[in-house]
């Protein structure tokens, strides 16, 4: 299959473009993290704001999001939206919405809002965990996990949980970058692949032990 130079370029902007963005979005985050600080401003009281301005303003009114971050709106017509809309929010969350305006940065919004969590988890112990199951979890087996989860991930387990039924009979936990799969289905999957990887290993011996008896 011959690579595509086009598709590979989009690619690598496209790949770079979410790199560069996760990065300053980090940046953000750990500014507001360290204004919080410096103010005595509960993390956790901000993100319930930070929160709430995501799941009960842009959920329910996407197109306000769309113009917040569109550039083709001016920077002072943001700020009056974001007065009209977002005056009894706190001095600080305020602030951190025109300084974001001002910098014409309101489209990160999303991507900070996941790294202050990120960093408010990892302060207080808390590991984000995803559970894939292939029915959902009842509150005693929920729990059960919870309790196990602690002792391998050294923290309070934050568990998002997902539902697959093709998770077969078992259940697959990612923490990070490790993942923790006890489903059937990957075992099933494995011992198949390893399988095949034995048939190609024998052929190719008694390729090599045939070229071998021809040549004496």
């Amino acid at each position: 299959m011959k690579n595509n130079p086009e598709q590979d370029a989009q690619f690598s902007a496209d790949f770079y473009a979410d790199v560069t963005r996760e990065q300053l979005a980090a940046v953000y985050a750990e500014a507001l993290s360290a204004a919080c600080d410096t103010k005595a401003v509960s993390m956790d009281g901000l993100l319930e704001e930070y929160d709430s301005l995501l799941d009960d303003v842009f959920q329910p009114y996407p197109r306000l999001e769309g113009i917040l971050a569109s550039a083709m709106v001016s920077g002072d017509d943001k700020i009056r939206i974001l007065n009209d809309t977002f005056g009894n929010a706190s001095d600080l969350f305020k602030s951190f919405l025109k300084t974001l305006t001002k910098r014409g940065r309101l489209d990160l919004l999303r991507d900070i809002h996941r790294q202050c969590h990120l960093i408010n988890n990892k302060r207080k112990g808390r590991v984000a965990v995803t559970v894939t199951t292939a029915a959902p979890l009842d509150e005693a087996t929920s729990a059960t996990l919870t309790a196990k989860l602690r002792s391998i991930v050294g923290g309070e387990p934050i568990m998002q949980t997902v539902v697959d039924p093709e998770t077969i009979g078992g259940i697959i936990v990612r923490v990070g970058d490790t993942i923790f799969d006890a489903s059937i289905a990957t075992q099933l999957k494995n011992v198949r692949q390893q399988m095949i990887d034995r048939s190609i290993h024998e052929i190719q011996s008694r390729r090599d032990s045939f070229r071998n008896t021809e040549g004496n």
